[in-house]
């Protein structure tokens, strides 16, 4: 199971804290920024996926729908 949105950025909020205090070495920093990269690319991923269903509400303009898509085709 995936980590919502919000759990991601508290993720990624202690990894900016842990670099900011400069108290990790070169390989630790290092580290924690791939692992930081990752979970941006996450929060991307969940905000592009809300956009994509916001747009299909919209379009549905009268007649406000919910309706599934599959960025995976």
């Amino acid at each position: 199971m995936s980590k919502s949105f919000e759990d991601n950025m508290q993720d990624l909020e202690k990894i900016v804290e842990q670099l900011e205090k400069g108290n990790l070495n070169l390989d630790e920093s290092v580290s924690k920024f791939e692992e930081g990269i990752k979970i941006s690319k996450e929060c991307n991923k969940i905000l592009e996926e809300a956009e994509k269903k916001i747009t299909i509400l919209v379009k549905k303009d009268e007649n406000i729908e919910e309706e599934n898509f599959n960025t995976e085709e």
